[in-house]
């Protein structure tokens, strides 16, 4: 191991682990769990693609050349030799492979090789895929042609990729969920970032992760349950993909008898190709409850008001909401009324925008509703500094804001720090943020947001935050809502609701401004 000269050497630690393949999510968690330990700076625990790397190049080291993306890379830094030490033993603690068989057990046949031979030798029906990117079409190929169905969690594969994939998928008569799929119900088990539902008639079918989150969010607060819920993968309905699985998905859930409703969620999509599922929807024997987001359409709460109406269940008067005891001060009259948006999910930050659009005017992003809309080519959202004049919102959780690093789901560090930037500008009145609970997700988000929260807070900063959950999730919903209270934020269960509270701040703030 070689450190670059501006990093004591004295405080890294690099090693390959040959073969030691880790799945990618797994392995997330482990690197937040080592950067969470006193004393340590970075810490990356990934496999050694080009991209991690790079990645621990630019942490600091040089990395050997004799690796493959089959081995596991840990770098580690930290400011002495007993923080590397206590977080060295974190990092066997958290790579511990289960317990072996107790003395006499039958011993177990030698493990299959591929995924397709797994499949084949057990006779599974689905396949859940989560290596970088670039490698994730050859294991998800080797499952649909061994006849199983696909989970890709996988993101940044490229389109080709994923319509070769599909359209085998088609011929096999086997369903592919993704890619970058991140969330999934099956017959009551959670898949990726899934929430604690209880079983019910409805089904789902997700062009997006935190948005079917929300939806099921959403009924769990209303006494309503889930069937499945078929994740497709965020460019399901764009021009290209043209909503090859969604069809597919629809038409599965159309011939499960325990599904009573279908909810088809997802972010903008193509015109021509809504059209399309629109009118394959009408022609199912199950109703179909359409909540594709754009301009002039509803919102997933809306959304979420018609399913309960159409299965007759009573509608909520309103949403469970947290106020803070003391409001947020007006913004001071010398300061701007800036709306900012930190989100971890893209679809919470499409519905978000579209909300506040409609309010306030053009919303700068990183997914912006129009290409007009897009971020300033020099803004960078993990660099220092601002990032554009007038309202924006940034998806944390895009693609190329988490090649090599940690989901914001998993590790809220570049939304702290972007938090912190934005309480010292006074061009800034309100912060609004998202909060996703659910199996792999941070398992105490509030324990690290809401000193942030507290802190912007009492700078002037108003800050409002949406928190999708349910009563069961492992994070327990009301402890995280109560902490974030406590900080001074208003949260609210319905991300819409956050949204119109944050646009009613951005325009008292203004209001004020201008006496």
């Amino acid at each position: 191991m070689t450190a670059s000269p501006d990093v004591p050497t004295a405080t890294l630690h690099l090693e390959v682990r040959h073969g030691g393949y880790q799945d990618s999510v797994r392995l997330m968690q482990v690197g937040q769990a080592i950067g969470g330990v006193p004393g340590v700076s970075h810490a990356l625990v990934a496999m050694a693609t080009v991209l991690n790397l790079e990645l621990a190049a630019q942490m600091g080291f040089r990395p050997p050349t004799d690796v493959t993306a089959n081995d596991l890379l840990v770098a580690i830094a930290s400011n002495d030799e007993e923080s590397l030490r206590q977080a060295l033993a974190r990092l066997e603690l958290e790579l511990a492979p289960p317990a072996a068989p107790a003395v006499g057990a039958a011993v177990t046949t030698v493990p299959p090789r591929t995924v397709g031979s797994a499949i084949r030798r057990t006779g599974a029906t689905l396949a859940v895929v989560s290596t970088p990117g670039e490698h994730a079409f050859v294991e998800a190929m080797d499952a649909v042609q061994a006849g199983a169905s696909v989970m890709v969690f996988s993101d940044n594969v490229p389109v080709w990729q994923e319509i070769r994939l599909k359209d085998t998928a088609a011929a096999q008569g086997v369903l592919v969920m993704g890619p970058d799929c991140g969330t999934a119900v099956l017959g009551g088990v959670g898949i990726g970032f899934a929430n604690v539902v209880r079983p019910g008639p409805v089904g789902l079918v997700a062009a997006s992760g935190t948005g079917a989150q929300q939806v099921m969010c959403l009924l769990d607060a209303a006494g309503v349950g889930i069937s499945h819920c078929l994740g497709v993968g965020g460019r399901d309905l764009s021009t290209e993909i043209a909503g090859r699985s969604t069809l597919a998905a629809l038409d599965a859930l159309d011939a499960d008898p325990a599904t009573e409703l279908i909810v088809l969620v997802s972010k903008p999509p193509a015109a021509e190709v809504a059209d399309v599922v629109r009118a394959h929807a009408a022609e199912l024997g199950t109703p179909v409850v359409v909540a594709l987001l754009g301009s002039g359409q509803p919102d997933l709460t809306a959304a979420v008001t018609r399913v309960l109406g159409r299965i007759g269940r009573p509608v909520p008067g309103h949403w469970p909401a947290w106020l803070p005891a003391v409001p947020p001060a007006t913004v001071p009259p010398a300061a701007g009324a800036a709306l900012r948006g930190l989100f971890a999910g893209g679809t919470l930050a499409d519905e978000a925008m579209l909300i506040a659009s409609a309010a306030l005017g053009p919303i700068r992003s990183n997914i912006p509703l129009r290409p007009e809309w897009a971020l300033p080519r020099d803004a960078d959202p993990l660099a220092d500094g601002p990032l554009a004049d007038g309202h924006w919102m940034v998806d944390f959780g895009a693609d190329e804001l988490t090649r090599g690093r940690p989901h914001p789901m998993i590790d809220n560090t570049l939304r702290l720090r972007r938090l912190a930037q934005e309480a010292a500008d006074p061009a800034g009145g309100t912060v609004l943020l998202d909060v996703v609970l659910g199996h792999a997700a941070d398992p105490d988000p509030a324990a690290v947001l809401a000193p942030a929260i507290a802190a912007a807070v009492a700078g002037g900063l108003a800050v409002v935050v949406s928190l999708t959950g349910t009563d069961n999730d492992p994070q327990d919903l009301n402890r995280q809502a109560g902490a974030l209270r406590a900080a001074g934020a208003a949260v609210f269960r319905s991300n819409a609701d956050a949204a119109r509270h944050a646009v009613a701040l951005v325009r008292a703030g203004a209001s004020e401004g201008t006496r």
